[in-house]
């Protein structure tokens, strides 16, 4: 049945008992099981909002998120977040920042290592990686990390990103939220194959994808930037 986001709105109250700050608008979008979309946006637009309130950590003004038909009220096994800064357990090892919480066996946490590049390190505390290794080097090698992973996994993923290139790159479908309050003003289906390599960036089919979306963002960035000067 897949996710559905169903006129989620949500305000941030005052401070200081000054006026709401209003994030998004009441916001529509079905994700399919197995699907990757990828939401872009300018700064401040409630991208990250709206991932807050899909994993069940902030309950949302109006409207609902329903998983497989049932309510999201809270965060919960069916759901995992990628917080912009990594939150690892400083005193826990590699295997065992994977293992706390989780399902998995040692067996598939080594697994797990091995595929992001970490074969080796399990037993390194996180002050012992290097940002690089924790990176894996380059944006552009965690791109083909992750997106091999969904590849083979087929797990549904919202993505946030800043990047028209990552974003096209990634996912099967791109949805562009306008200025705040941010809003779904375009959902755009990526057809492009799959497996995808790194030199498919410079195919007509792709520079065609970019410029679409570098329209659509230009003007919501636009937007984003009178607001903050008027």
């Amino acid at each position: 049945m897949g996710l559905l986001i169903d006129g989620v709105a949500h305000q941030f109250p005052g401070v200081r008992s000054g006026p709401a700050t209003e994030a998004l608008a009441r916001t529509h979008l079905a994700v399919e099981d197995n699907d990757f979309i990828a939401i872009l946006g300018p700064s401040g637009c409630g991208k990250s909002t709206l991932l807050r309130i899909v994993a069940g950590l902030e309950t949302p003004t109006t409207g609902r998120v329903l998983l497989d038909g049932q309510r999201v009220s809270g965060p919960g096994p069916d759901r995992g977040m990628v917080f912009q800064s990594y939150t690892l357990f400083p005193w826990l090892t590699v295997e065992q920042n994977i293992l706390f919480g989780s399902r998995a066996r040692p067996a598939r946490a080594r697994q797990l290592i091995g595929r992001v590049g970490l074969r080796g390190f399990e037993r390194h505390y996180p002050k012992m990686l290097s940002g690089g290794m924790l990176d894996n080097q380059t944006r552009a090698l965690m791109q083909e990390l992750l997106l091999g992973i969904w590849e083979a996994d087929r797990k549904t993923v919202l993505f946030v990103t800043h990047d028209i290139d990552e974003a096209i790159f990634m996912a099967n479908r791109v949805a562009v939220l306008s200025a705040r309050p941010g809003r779904i003003k375009a959902d755009v289906r990526i057809e492009l194959p799959h497996p995808r390599h790194y030199t498919m960036k410079t195919a007509p089919a792709f520079s065609a994808y970019k410029a679409q979306l570098t329209e659509e963002i230009r003007t919501e960035a636009l937007k984003a930037v009178e607001m903050q000067h008027a």
